[in-house]
C-alpha cells in the first residue's frame, strides 16, 4: 500500500472503519464496540446482519444471482406484490431500480411520460415541470438533484434539467401558485424531510397539496425514500396524513443493507411507459430480491410500524428531558434533536468518542434513526450516552 486513498474525495477521511455488525452494534478494526443510532442513514432496520436476511442472501447466492430483465425471475414479483399491498389504495405497479436517487429518477421520467399523454398538456406543450420543497432531498443524479430543494448543492453542477420549481414546506398559497397545470405535471415532496433536518410539516397540508392536484390533474409523488417501511410508525409516511399519492419511491431500508429501491405507481398511471421507455441493468436482480422478501417478511412478523410508534415515543421523551435539547421532532424512529447553542458536529463526535452513532443532520441538530428492532436497554444506553456529552 502506498498510503493514499484510491478513493475519489467524495467524502471527508472517516473517522472510524467498521468492520462487522451484529443487531444494533457495530465493532471497528481496533475491536472496539459501538451502538448504532443511525442505521446506515435509516438503510439497516432490522440491524446489521440479520439472520434471515443473510440466509436468504446466502441461498439465493447459491440459487441464482443474476439475469437481466429481458427475462422474469420468482422473486421480484413476489416483493412487488408484498409493497403494493403495504401501500394500499388502488392497485399499482412496480419498477425495482438500486437506490433512492434511481427510484425518483424514475418517478420523474414516469411523470414525464404521463404528462406529455393523453392531451394531458396545451396544445404546444408539455406538463413536464416538478414542484418540490425548499430543504427537500430526493438524491444525488442530475434530475434528483434539480428537484431537490438546496441551491447550495445545486451550484457545482449547473445547468441542471430544467423544470423544476420549489416552494416552502408547509405553505399552501405557495403550492397553489407554484402548480401551474399547463406546465407541471407533479408535486414531489418526502412525507418528512430527512436529509433536510428531519422537518415534519404541518397537519392537513398533504390534504391541501393532494386536492390542488386532483383539481388540477397533477400527480402527488411521495419520496418514502427514508420514511418509507416501518420507519415512522406507519408503512409509510402518507399513511398518516390519511391521504392517498399516485406515485410512492422507496429503496434504503427494503433490503436491510442490500441495494434496492422501487417506484410504485398506481396502475392507470403506470401504463404511461411502454417497453423501452426505461430500465436498468441491476434493479430487481434475484440476489437484491430475496434480501427485500426476506426484510419484508421479518417486518411484517414483528410489525415494525407499532415498534417504531412504541420506541419511538420512548426516545423522543427521553431526548426532550436531556440538558441541551431545546426540542425533538420528526415521528417514530426517525427523529432529530436540536441543540441549544452546541454545533451538532461537535456533539456527534463526542458522541463517537463515547460508542454512539448518531448524525449531525443540521448545524444545530442531531439525527437518530436506529434499528426498527431496537431494544429498551439500547434506547437507554443511547440516552445515557448523549447524556454525558451534554453534560460535559
Amino acid at each position: 500500500m502506498t498510503g493514499r486513498s484510491f478513493l475519489m474525495p467524495n467524502y471527508a477521511p472517516p473517522p472510524v472503519t467498521f468492520v462487522r455488525g451484529e443487531g444494533s452494534r457495530l465493532w471497528d478494526v481496533d475491536g472496539k464496540e459501538y451502538l448504532d443510532f443511525l442505521g446506515g442513514l435509516a438503510v439497516t432496520s432490522l440491524g446489521h446482519s440479520h439472520p434471515a436476511v443473510a440466509a436468504a442472501v446466502a441461498e439465493q447466492a447459491r440459487t441464482l444471482l443474476h439475469v437481466c430483465n429481458l427475462f422474469g425471475t420468482t422473486v421480484g414479483p413476489e416483493v412487488a406484490e408484498t409493497l403494493d399491498r403495504l401501500i394500499g389504495g388502488p392497485a399499482g405497479q412496480i419498477f425495482f431500480c438500486n437506490s433512492g436517487a434511481e427510484a425518483n429518477e424514475c418517478a420523474i421520467k414516469l411523470a414525464r411520460k404521463w404528462g406529455g399523454g393523453a392531451g394531458r398538456g396545451p396544445k404546444g406543450h408539455t406538463r413536464h415541470g416538478v414542484v418540490s420543497t425548499y430543504g427537500s432531498f430526493h438524491g444525488r443524479t442530475l434530475a434528483a438533484l434539480a428537484a431537490t430543494g438546496q441551491p447550495t448543492k445545486h451550484e457545482p453542477f449547473q445547468p441542471l434539467p430544467e423544470g423544476f420549481r420549489h416552494v416552502a414546506l408547509g405553505d399552501v398559497e405557495a403550492m397553489d401558485a407554484a402548480v401551474d397545470p399547463s406546465v407541471v405535471g407533479a408535486v414531489l415532496l418526502e412525507p418528512i424531510q430527512g436529509e433536510g433536518g428531519v422537518n415534519v410539516p404541518p397537519k392537513g397540508w398533504f390534504a391541501e397539496v393532494r386536492r390542488i392536484c386532483d383539481e388540477r390533474d397533477v400527480l402527488l409523488v411521495l419520496d418514502e425514500v427514508q420514511t418509507g417501511l416501518g420507519r415512522t410508525g406507519a408503512w409509510f409516511g402518507f399513511q398518516h396524513e390519511g391521504i392517498q399519492p399516485d406515485v410512492v419511491t422507496m429503496a434504503k431500508a427494503l433490503g436491510n443493507g442490500m441495494p434496492i429501491g422501487a417506484c410504485w405507481a398506481r396502475a392507470d398511471v403506470a401504463s404511461a411507459f411502454v417497453p423501452g421507455d426505461h430500465g436498468t441493468t441491476f434493479g430487481g436482480q434475484p440476489l437484491a430480491a430475496a434480501a427485500a422478501r426476506a426484510t419484508l417478511a421479518v417486518m411484517e412478523a414483528e410489525d415494525v410500524p407499532a415498534r417504531a410508534r412504541r420506541a419511538g415515543a420512548r426516545l423522543a421523551e427521553g431526548l426532550a428531558e436531556l440538558p441541551g435539547v431545546t426540542s425533538v421532532r420528526g415521528r417514530g424512529l426517525l427523529l432529530a434533536a436540536e441543540l441549544d447553542g452546541r454545533p451538532s458536529k461537535d456533539v456527534n463526535a463526542a458522541a463517537l468518542a463515547r460508542g454512539l452513532v448518531v448524525n449531525a443532520v443540521t448545524p444545530t441538530a442531531i439525527r437518530l434513526a436506529p434499528s426498527l428492532l431496537v431494544a429498551d436497554a439500547e434506547l437507554d444506553q443511547a440516552l445515557a450516552i448523549l447524556d454525558a456529552v451534554l453534560s460535559c
